[in-house]
């Protein structure tokens, strides 16, 4: 699912990945843990062609990316629909209401109907616990609810590899439950009516070794730019 080859990139004179070789298989999940500053943002962006490499190539979900041939517009969008990223500070449109910040993309990129793009974010809502939100604003929400309709967001372009940035960083301790919990759900493959029967692949930058212990999550511990270290967790049960 994902093969990481040689990944390097650097700013200026500093490598922030430096020669990086990993590999997921489909539907595995891996937390990236490390010291802040250790670009385990950096990676989660190239992954998704958000940011341009020097040196490596990245196959993912039959895309291939390569330091040497920049993906064109076309190919990106068409990778952005399989891999999916929620970023750490999520991005909602804070004009849009929930539902029109999940149909968005799928009306605009892939040219769902509304009425089809609609149905299908109130169906992803309702799983996620947000069936009677679908009209707040970002601004009503807390902030386990906006981490959830960026999940939301995510699944109705049809992803099959979820990047989460520091999922739950930002919230209090009884919200980072409730969406470490979620986490756990989408990792297991208990939310699969809402991927089409298909388990995710999940990559998670985190700094909550808990929540990789929890997930059952392969490891990759960056340092200074390198994997360090790269194993498995066992899922905590009880």
């Amino acid at each position: 699912m994902i093969h990481i080859r040689g990944l390097s990139k650097r700013f200026g004179t500093r490598a922030v990945l430096d020669g990086l070789d990993a590999e997921l298989p489909e539907g595995g999940v891996v937390a990236v843990v490390g010291a802040s500053g250790c670009s385990k943002s950096t990676l989660l962006r190239c992954l998704n062609g958000l940011t341009a490499f020097d040196a490596g190539t990245i196959e993912i979900m039959g895309f291939r990316l390569e330091a040497s041939t920049r993906a064109n517009a076309e190919q990106l969008t068409r990778l952005r629909e399989k891999v999916g990223m929620v970023f750490q500070d999520l991005h909602l449109f804070p004009h849009l209401s929930v539902l029109d910040n999940v149909t968005l993309a799928p009306r605009v990129v892939r040219k769902l109907p509304r009425a089809a793009a609609e149905d299908r974010a109130r169906a992803l809502l309702g799983l996620l616990g947000l069936g009677d939100r679908a009209g707040a604003r970002p601004h009503e929400l807390s902030g386990g609810q906006k981490q959830r309709v960026a999940v939301a967001r995510a699944l109705a372009q049809g992803a099959r590899v979820l990047l989460l940035d520091e999922p739950t960083s930002a919230l209090d301790p009884a919200l980072r439950c409730e969406m470490r919990e979620l986490l756990r759900r989408v990792a297991s493959g208990e939310l699969s009516e809402a991927t089409d029967g298909e388990r995710l692949t999940l990559v998670i930058v985190t700094h909550e070794a808990e929540l990789a212990s929890e997930l059952g999550a392969t490891v990759w511990n960056m340092q200074d730019g390198r994997l360090v270290m790269n194993h498995p967790l066992e899922r905590q049960t009880g």
